[in-house]
Order: structure tokens, then C-alpha cells, then sequence
């Protein structure tokens, strides 16, 4: 069991996997998008949330403990100017982790973390538009289900009625012949 097991190794010593997971956190926060394996991915986005959740106090103290995780200038007044902005009415889950697939050398999962967008408000309707909007839609369905061509039928489900196929009798081809025959007929004596 894996209890009060606090963080993964990632196979490295303590003052590398820092260094690996600051030098993560600067990429994520530059480009706002980065690929990396699924465990390193799982391991950035915990710091990377916290990140935001500093940014969105905006105190002093919130300023120099990114700076602390960071080490980086430009990439700690991204997080007060741009990023926690973004956030301002979300409580958490600041970024997603996309599975991509598996690494060609070592066969690894590989997944892309980013920050997610910015949410759209999405315009409020009224009762009555819903209404209209709903039946509109409608229409459209049935029209397209009445221009489409019946898929053959046989068996139990056919009934006594002969099979058909896409809309036509099972006569109907022959029937054709015949009516081109007399045309031709009425052609050719006329």
C-alpha cells in the first residue's frame, strides 16, 4: 500500500528532480503548453496549480514564493498579469492532461499539459426563445428523414409485403424493360 507516500521520484535524486520540475514549470508557464510523460505530466500539474492559486492572491508574499518555485522574472509576472486573470472565477483544475501515446524509443506514455483556455460566458435565453429555437431545429430533421431512401427490408419485418430495395418494387425494373419495349414499338409503327 502506498500510504503518506508524498510525491514521485521520477528516478532522480532530490536536487535533480527540483531542478527537472522547475525547469518544467518555466516551459509550461512560457508557452502554456508542453509534452511530456504521463508521470512527470502528473507531477508538474500539482505545482502548476498551485502557481495559479498564488497568482490569484497578488500579495507580496504570494509574489516571492512563485519567484521561489520559478526562479524566473518574466515567467512570475506572467502568472500575476495573464494567467490568474484567466482563473479569476475558477476554484481549481487550471490545466488538463491529453494522452497522446506511447514514446518510439523507450515505449514511455506520453501526454500534453496545458493550461486550459479561457472560459466564454455563454448568453443567457429566454423561455420563450427556447421555444421557437427547439422547433426550428426540428423542421430540419424531419426533412432530411423524409428525403431518405428506405434501406431493404426481408423476413418478419417485411410482412407480406415483398422485399423492397431503396424505394423500389422488386418488379419495378422489369416493368421498365416493358414500358421501353412499347415505346418502341409505338416508334417504330408510327
Amino acid at each position: 500500500m502506498r500510504h503518506a507516500i508524498a510525491h514521485r521520484k521520477l528516478g532522480r535524486n532530490p536536487g535533480h528532480r527540483k531542478a527537472l520540475l522547475r525547469n518544467m514549470m518555466n516551459a509550461l508557464v512560457r508557452s502554456e503548453r508542453i509534452e511530456t510523460t504521463v508521470a512527470k505530466a502528473k507531477e508538474v500539474r500539482r505545482l502548476a496549480d498551485r502557481l495559479i492559486t498564488l497568482g490569484k492572491k497578488d500579495t507580496t508574499h504570494a509574489r516571492r514564493r512563485t519567484f521561489s518555485l520559478l526562479s524566473d522574472k518574466e515567467n512570475t509576472e506572467k502568472i500575476f498579469s495573464g494567467l490568474a486573470a484567466r482563473f479569476a472565477g475558477r476554484e481549481g483544475g487550471y490545466t488538463r492532461i491529453v494522452r497522446t501515446g506511447y514514446r518510439a524509443g523507450d515505449g514511455s506514455e506520453l501526454a500534453i499539459l496545458e493550461y486550459l483556455p479561457a472560459e466564454e460566458k455563454k448568453a443567457k435565453t429566454k423561455k420563450g426563445k427556447t421555444k421557437k429555437a427547439a422547433a426550428a431545429k426540428a423542421k430540419p430533421a424531419e426533412e432530411s428523414a423524409k428525403k431518405r431512401k428506405p434501406v431493404r427490408t426481408t423476413g418478419k419485418a417485411a410482412g407480406k409485403n415483398p422485399p423492397t430495395l431503396r424505394g423500389k418494387k422488386a418488379g419495378d425494373e422489369g416493368e421498365k424493360k416493358k414500358t421501353t419495349k412499347r415505346k418502341k414499338a409505338k416508334e417504330g409503327s408510327g
